[in-house]
């Protein structure tokens, strides 16, 4: 049986998500806050039931074939190209591997149960709620709303930033060896990049870093615009490592960045591009 109603998608009994004027939502989002707050990472422990965990990692692997696979030495803000401007050991001239997959969002066809998750409407306010914001978006972008990210044995995802203020993850299925989720809390701020402190963690350093203790049915709200983060090197001898990614906004009819959307899906469509061409920056960070 494919789970359909919200009970049987998500665990409300912890999280009451359907009762917003509930003593019990009000617990949840007080303590995704405090961790917000703390460090930048909220963690919703066996979130999702597991009937319907089921049946979002067999969407994923019915849609592996459409991924987008790619291998590329990059900085921690997606770039690729040495910059004259700064030195050899500098974090903008620092480039590791990146080797992964991501499901693009046209992969998914309304209705399925990954999808029904996404959109759902409690889903949103909870976590706007556990944001502090009034109101949340599906991120309107056709390849980067709903996807899956992907690492399949001896990849990894290296250490960057992410362009939206947050994201939201769960864990679906969980390599055997490898495949840690590791972050650095608001190493750098709006204002102030903080190179020293980020090539302190690209040359091997342990200065502040967090390991998650990430399980699957996990759902993770995480702040990684200012926080350096990583998914280890997925071990050879292991089962791949799947991950739905839930991106939502503030404002509705968000669409994503042509560079990057390129890196990680392969191709644009038109509303990347005409996006772009009406972008406003809200911050001068290098990505």
């Amino acid at each position: 049986m494919v789970p359909t109603d919200l009970n049987e998608l998500v665990d409300l009994d912890r999280y009451p998500i359907h009762q917003q004027d509930s003593d019990g939502y009000r617990t949840c989002v007080i303590e995704a806050r405090e961790q917000l707050r703390a460090s930048g990472c909220a963690l919703n422990k066996d979130f999702v039931r597991p009937v319907a965990l089921k049946r979002i990692g067999d969407e994923i692997w019915e849609r592996k074939g459409s991924s987008h696979f790619s291998t590329q030495n990059m900085n921690p803000y997606f770039h690729t190209a040495v910059n004259p401007d700064f030195g050899p050991d500098h974090p903008v001239n620092t480039f590791i591997e990146r080797s992964s997959g991501f499901i693009p969002g046209d992969s998914w066809e309304a209705g399925c149960v990954t999808d029904r998750l996404f959109r759902s409407p409690e889903i949103a306010q909870f976590l706007a709620d556990c944001l502090g914001v009034p109101t949340l978006y599906c991120y309107a972008d056709p390849l980067a709303g709903l996807t899956a990210n992907i690492l399949d044995p001896g990849q990894q995802f290296t250490w960057h930033f992410d362009t939206n203020d947050f994201a939201v993850t769960i864990l679906v299925d969980e390599a055997e060896k490898g495949g840690l989720f590791e972050y650095v809390p608001g190493i750098r701020s709006a204002i102030d990049e903080n190179f020293g402190a980020i090539a302190g963690v690209l040359a091997g350093g342990r200065q502040g870093v967090v390991s998650l203790d990430l399980r699957p049915g996990d759902l993770q709200i995480f702040r990684g615009r200012y926080s350096l983060h990583r998914v280890t090197r997925v071990a050879a001898t292991s089962v791949p490592r799947h991950a739905a990614i839930f991106a939502y906004t503030e404002q509705p009819n968000v669409i994503g960045r042509v560079e990057r959307t390129r890196q990680l899906f392969g191709r644009v469509l038109p509303a990347h591009e005409e996006a772009e061409r009406q972008r406003v920056r809200s911050d001068a960070l290098l990505d």
